[in-house]
C-alpha cells in the first residue's frame, strides 16, 4: 500500500488532528515565538460530541505540532469556541513577573427535559506557554438570560481605550462589550438587524482593523460573521464580511456592507478568525478557516481522522472597482516550504502538458498567469475518470472550480457542485494560484480579491495534471509548479 493511501486524504501541509473529529479554530494567538491554533475537538469520537479544545503550535505556520487537550468539559458544560489572548498588562491579576495567556471560550451545558441549552462565556489562564490551563473560578464571566444561542467570543485589547473588547454571536446578530479585566463586562452595542445574509445562525464573529490600499492614515474596521448551514439553503454554512468604522461600542458598516459579501466562494472555508497579538512590526492580519461544510462535514469519506484547517492567509483591504474589498493572500512563510518543480513562460497548452505527462504530483501549488480575455485552467488531480477542474471564464469574468467528478462524492447529495467567484474587470494579466493537497484544492485570483476553497476526495492513482485553454492559440504568460513540504513537525500528518 502507498504512503498516500495510507494517509486517507490525510492533507501533506494542511493541518488536521492526529485522531478523530476537529471543527472550528479557536485561540488563535502567537506569544514567544509561537502561533498557537486551538481548536474544537472531539478526542473520542469521528463526528461532533463532547466538545474540547484541541491545540497545535508553530513556529512558522508550516510544520505544527499537535499537544495535549487545552480545555475539557466540567461541571459548566462542553468547551465551544472562542479565543485567546496575551494579558500584557495583567489586567487580570492572574500573572506576577511576566504576562500569560488568557483563553475565553463558550461554555455549552445541555440542560433536562428537553430545554435549549445554555451558552456562557468563561475564562481561563495559562502560566506556561498555554501547555497548561487553570479555569477561572468565579466562571462563567458572561451571561444572558434572552438568547438560546450565546457564543464564540472573539477578544482584542482595544488600545485606544486601553480596555478590553469583545465580540459574541447572539443568533442572528453579534453583541459587542467591553472590560477592564476579562472578567467584568459591560454591554455596549448590537450589530446585524436588516443587514448581511441571514440564512443561518451567526457564528465564529471576528472584528479588527485593517489599512486601505497600505495606507495607515486610512483605516477601516473588518467583521467576519460565519453562518451556520441550513437545510433550505444549498451553499451550506459560509462566512461574509462587512466593512465600517468602530468607536469602541458600536459597529457602523460602510454603505457597500449593505451587499453580502462572502470571504470565500467555495463550500469549505468556514469559521475562520484571525491571530492575536502578532508583534506590531509584523504588521499582517493572519487567518485561517475550518477546511469543511456543515452541510456533510460529519459524513466525510476520511478514516480515523475528521477535519482539517486552510492554510493561513493573509488579509488586506483594497480598493477594486472604488469599492473597499477584502483580499486573501497564502501566508508568506509557505513561500519557504516550496521545491521548484517546473517553471515555463510565453507557453502553449500542448507544451504544458508535454512537460507535466510524468509528473504525478501529490501536494504542489501552481502559479500562472494568462493573457487578459484567456479563458484556461487546470485539472487537477486526474485519472481513472476522475478530475477536479480549476480555471478563469474570461467571457463571464469569473474564477471556478468544478469538482463533480473530482473522485468519491455520493456521502452527500450537495457535495458535487461547481462554484464560482465573480473577478473584478481588469485589462492586466489574470493571476492564478492554485493550491493543491490530498484533499482539497484552494484557488485565489484577481490578487486574492476571488477565493474558492473546496475539498475533494480522489483515489490516491489520481494525480495527473493538464492544462487546457478555450482556444488552441491561447498562451500562458508564464507557469509555475511547486512541490509543497509537509506540514507536521512531529510526523503526525505525513
Amino acid at each position: 500500500m502507498s504512503a498516500i493511501t495510507k494517509q486517507n486524504y490525510r492533507g501533506a501541509y494542511h493541518f488536521s488532528p492526529q485522531q478523530n473529529w476537529m471543527n472550528d479554530p479557536n485561540g488563535l494567538v502567537y506569544f514567544e515565538g509561537e502561533y498557537h491554533l486551538f481548536f474544537q475537538h472531539h478526542p473520542d469520537g469521528m463526528t461532533m460530541g463532547e466538545m474540547h479544545w484541541g491545540h497545535a503550535v508553530s513556529r512558522d505556520l508550516v510544520a505544527w505540532e499537535e499537544l495535549s487537550v487545552a480545555l475539557v468539559p466540567d461541571e459548566l458544560g462542553m468547551i465551544f469556541s472562542g479565543s485567546a489572548v496575551v494579558d500584557w498588562k495583567n489586567t487580570t491579576g492572574f500573572f506576577e513577573d511576566k504576562p500569560g495567556l488568557v483563553a475565553i471560550f463558550t461554555h455549552h451545558l445541555n440542560m433536562p427535559e428537553g430545554k435549549p441549552p445554555v451558552q456562557y462565556q468563561s475564562i481561563a489562564y495559562s502560566k506556561d506557554n498555554g501547555r497548561t490551563w487553570i479555569k477561572y473560578a468565579g466562571n462563567p464571566v458572561l451571561t444572558h438570560d434572552s438568547f438560546i444561542d450565546f457564543r464564540d467570543p472573539k477578544v482584542f485589547w482595544d488600545k485606544e481605550r486601553s480596555r478590553w473588547v469583545m465580540i459574541v454571536a447572539c443568533g442572528q446578530t453579534v453583541c459587542l462589550y467591553h472590560s477592564p479585566d476579562l472578567i467584568h463586562w459591560t454591554f455596549a452595542s448590537e450589530f446585524g438587524v436588516g443587514i448581511g445574509s441571514h440564512d443561518g445562525v451567526w457564528e465564529c464573529p471576528d472584528l479588527f482593523p485593517l489599512a486601505v490600499d497600505g495606507d495607515k492614515d486610512n483605516t477601516k474596521w473588518v467583521m467576519l460573521v460565519s453562518i451556520g448551514a441550513d437545510p433550505a439553503f444549498e451553499e451550506g454554512s459560509r462566512t461574509q464580511y462587512f466593512t465600517g468604522d468602530f468607536d469602541g461600542a458600536v459597529f457602523t458598516p460602510d454603505e457597500a456592507s449593505r451587499s453580502i459579501r462572502w470571504v470565500d466562494y467555495g463550500r469549505d472555508n468556514y469559521a475562520g478568525v484571525s491571530w492575536s497579538d502578532l508583534p506590531e512590526e509584523d504588521g499582517r492580519r493572519l487567518f485561517i478557516g475550518w477546511m469543511s461544510n456543515w452541510m456533510y462535514a460529519q459524513q466525510t469519506p476520511t478514516e480515523g481522522f475528521r477535519g482539517a484547517m486552510t492554510i493561513p492567509r493573509e488579509l488586506t483591504l483594497e480598493t477594486r472597482n472604488g469599492e473597499v474589498t477584502l483580499i486573501q493572500k497564502p501566508a508568506k512563510e509557505l513561500e519557504a516550504a516550496r521545491i521548484p518543480v517546473l517553471s515555463l513562460t510565453n507557453v502553449s497548452v500542448q507544451e504544458i502538458n508535454k512537460a507535466c505527462a510524468s509528473l504525478q504530483l501529490d501536494a504542489y501549488v501552481i502559479e500562472a498567469k494568462l493573457a487578459p480575455g484567456t479563458s484556461a485552467g487546470f485539472r487537477v488531480k486526474a485519472g481513472a475518470g476522475q478530475q477536479t477542474v480549476a480555471g478563469i471564464n474570461a467571457q463571464t469574468e469569473e474564477l471556478y472550480i468544478d469538482r463533480t467528478a473530482s473522485g468519491k462524492i455520493d456521502f452527500h447529495e450537495l457535495f458535487p457542485g461547481l462554484h464560482s467567484a465573480k473577478l473584478a474587470a481588469s485589462n492586466v494579466a489574470y493571476e492564478l494560484c492554485i493550491y493543491v493537497d490530498r484533499s482539497s484544492v484552494e484557488v485565489f485570483a484577481g490578487g486574492g480579491q476571488a477565493v474558492i476553497t473546496d475539498l475533494i476526495f480522489p483515489e490516491p492513482e489520481s494525480a495527473g495534471l493538464t492544462a487546457f485553454a478555450e482556444h488552441e492559440e491561447d498562451v500562458f504568460l508564464s507557469l509555475d509548479i511547486y512541490k509543497l513540504a509537509s506540514s507536521a513537525a512531529d510526523g503526525s500528518n505525513q
